[in-house]
Protein backbone atom coordinates (compact mmCIF):
# COMPACT_ATOMS: atom_id res chain seq x y z
CA UNK A 1 0.00 0.00 0.00
CA UNK A 2 1.78 3.07 -1.04
CA UNK A 3 1.96 5.66 1.46
CA UNK A 4 -0.11 9.66 0.78
CA UNK A 5 1.52 12.46 0.70
CA UNK A 6 1.73 14.66 3.70
CA UNK A 7 -1.20 17.17 4.36
CA UNK A 8 1.34 19.49 6.10
CA UNK A 9 5.16 20.51 5.63
CA UNK A 10 7.80 21.40 8.63
CA UNK A 11 7.72 24.71 7.31
CA UNK A 12 3.97 25.15 8.01
CA UNK A 13 4.44 24.51 11.69
CA UNK A 14 7.55 26.56 11.65
CA UNK A 15 5.06 29.40 10.35
CA UNK A 16 2.99 28.91 12.98
CA UNK A 17 4.77 28.60 15.66
CA UNK A 18 7.45 32.01 14.67
CA UNK A 19 3.24 33.43 14.40
CA UNK A 20 2.77 33.13 17.64
CA UNK A 21 5.94 34.29 18.94
CA UNK A 22 6.10 36.93 17.27
CA UNK A 23 2.35 37.65 18.33
CA UNK A 24 4.07 37.59 21.86
CA UNK A 25 2.93 34.78 22.60
CA UNK A 26 4.82 31.76 24.49
CA UNK A 27 3.78 28.43 22.91
CA UNK A 28 3.00 25.77 24.78
CA UNK A 29 2.43 22.52 22.67
CA UNK A 30 1.67 21.90 18.81
CA UNK A 31 -0.69 19.48 17.80
CA UNK A 32 -1.46 18.41 13.87
CA UNK A 33 -4.62 16.22 13.34
CA UNK A 34 -5.11 13.56 10.75
CA UNK A 35 -6.44 16.45 7.79
CA UNK A 36 -3.18 18.39 8.53
CA UNK A 37 -4.90 20.91 10.64
CA UNK A 38 -2.13 22.34 12.71
CA UNK A 39 -3.12 23.79 16.52
CA UNK A 40 -0.97 25.90 18.68
CA UNK A 41 -1.77 26.03 22.14
CA UNK A 42 0.22 28.87 24.24
CA UNK A 43 0.99 28.53 27.55
CA UNK A 44 1.20 32.52 28.58
CA UNK A 45 0.94 35.72 27.08
CA UNK A 46 4.99 37.39 27.18
CA UNK A 47 5.36 40.14 29.50
CA UNK A 48 5.54 43.72 27.56
CA UNK A 49 8.64 44.63 29.64
CA UNK A 50 10.51 41.54 28.14
CA UNK A 51 13.30 43.14 25.76
CA UNK A 52 14.57 41.83 22.69
CA UNK A 53 18.30 39.88 22.72
CA UNK A 54 18.86 43.64 20.56
CA UNK A 55 17.72 45.62 23.46
CA UNK A 56 19.54 43.58 25.88
CA UNK A 57 22.67 43.51 24.36
CA UNK A 58 22.54 47.60 23.84
CA UNK A 59 21.74 48.11 27.38
CA UNK A 60 24.81 45.94 28.58
CA UNK A 61 27.49 48.24 25.82
CA UNK A 62 25.83 51.09 27.65
CA UNK A 63 26.44 49.77 30.76
CA UNK A 64 30.01 49.25 30.42
CA UNK A 65 30.83 52.89 28.60
CA UNK A 66 29.47 54.96 31.44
Amino acid sequence: MPRRPSSFTQADISRAIKGAHDAGLAVGTVEITKDGTIRVSVEAIKSETTRSALQNWKAKRNACET
